[in-house]
């Protein structure tokens, strides 16, 4: 009676301990960052100064949860310029000649074309992470394409160099 009481213990442990072991090597692979790491500044010039930050621990929780969050979704909260919607039977081809006149005058500015069902043919462009800084360029593409409109979208990471 006890070997098979034992043998029930042990079965019962086996599956905690692995769950335990699985869960300590997940939460070791995220990379915690801090403050002052996004901050840092290997410029050792005369005359540079340094950055000191002193912040509660609970700063970097929160900034690690907003990382982890963004990488989730695959980019950030944003704006992009909506030149293209539509619905008709001709919409694909249609987008891909606007999408080609837009790469043709604005070659600087990517241009993102989607499919939303049941059949919305859209052609966004840009990344913006404020509708200030999507306005600029809104003002220069309304010019060629008058309809164009400023929305939010789920936008690609700025390039921080």
């Amino acid at each position: 009676m006890s070997s098979d009481n034992n043998r029930t213990m042990m079965g019962r442990k086996i599956p905690i301990l692995f769950l335990l072991i699985f869960s300590a090597g997940f939460c070791a692979a995220q990379q915690a960052t801090s403050t002052a790491d996004l901050f840092r500044n290997d410029d050792r010039r005369y005359g540079s100064g340094t950055l000191t930050i002193n912040h509660d621990p609970r700063i970097d929780t929160l900034i690690n949860r907003y990382i982890l969050y963004n990488m989730r979704q695959g980019g950030m909260e944003g704006f992009r310029i909506q030149i293209y919607n539509s619905s008709e039977k001709n919409a694909r081809e249609e987008s891909g000649k606007r999408r080609a006149e837009f790469i043709t005058r604005f070659p600087d500015i990517k241009s993102y074309p989607t499919f939303d069902r049941p059949s919305y043919y859209k052609i966004r462009v840009g990344d913006y992470r404020t509708r200030i800084e999507g306005t600029r360029d809104l003002m220069m593409i309304r010019k060629v394409f008058p309809d164009a409109i400023l929305v939010p979208d789920i936008i690609n990471f700025p390039d921080l160099n």
